[in-house]
């Protein structure tokens, strides 16, 4: 759902190419390296479920050690179950070049409220499974409140939220950009239609992207 859109927001805020980028939690398919190969860059990936071959590392981010400073470092979705956010962030930080950039594309879970999930919940087709057709049938036979069954899944996970997402970024680097926007169908429309049920006050603005420089200590 989040590839197309997400990406753009990537490669607009990265340095110009050949610039080295690596990649936190690039999952099984790679993530966008194979997009910033194609695009002229020096791609890394970093996650114990990476692809094989001699740009990908699997294992935790906590764990990787980068051959020297790098440009950039990308976040897709992969930092709000990390275990220590002070930990990976100082860790990013200390892995960039002087003017190197950090790039997140998050979510803010708390505001995954009832009424979005139910906007969400009826534009799913039966045809597919996703994370969000799980969240369907398992609040439906949870027989609970939609903030109590939302809880209690994020709590077992470890979830990050937002908020908290957001006020650790803060304390390692410097916004050069924050938005809020569609999270769950961009790849449908472009995210216009979520847009458009944002602006219009139905659903909440769950998805936060941000880049941000290491703050001068």
């Amino acid at each position: 759902m989040l590839r197309r859109m997400n990406w753009d927001f990537v490669r607009d805020h990265l340095p110009p190419a050949p610039a080295r980028v690596v990649e936190i939690g690039c999952g099984p398919l790679g993530g966008f390296v194979p997009d910033l190969l194609a695009s002229g860059y020096g791609a890394t990936g970093v996650d114990p479920v990476a692809p094989e071959g001699p740009l990908y590392h699997r294992m935790e981010f906590e764990e990787y050690e980068p051959d020297g400073p790098v440009d950039a470092l990308v976040a897709c979705t992969s930092l709000h179950h990390v275990h220590d956010l002070d930990e990976v962030f100082g860790k990013v930080a200390g892995a960039l070049t002087r003017d190197g950039v950090f790039v997140v594309v998050e979510w803010a879970r708390e505001l995954f409220d009832e009424d979005t999930a139910r906007w969400c919940f009826s534009r799913l087709s039966d045809e597919d499974d996703s994370w969000l057709h799980r969240h369907r049938d398992g609040w439906a036979a949870s027989g609970q409140p939609w903030e109590a069954y939302l809880g209690g899944w994020a709590a077992e996970e470890g979830l990050h939220s937002g908020a908290e997402l957001e006020t650790a970024l803060g304390r390692w680097f410097e916004p050069l950009t924050v938005e809020r926007g569609p999270y769950f169908f961009t790849e449908r429309d472009g995210g216009a239609g979520e847009r458009a049920a944002i602006d219009a006050g139905l659903i909440r603005a769950t998805g936060i992207r941000y880049a941000g420089r290491p703050l001068r200590r």
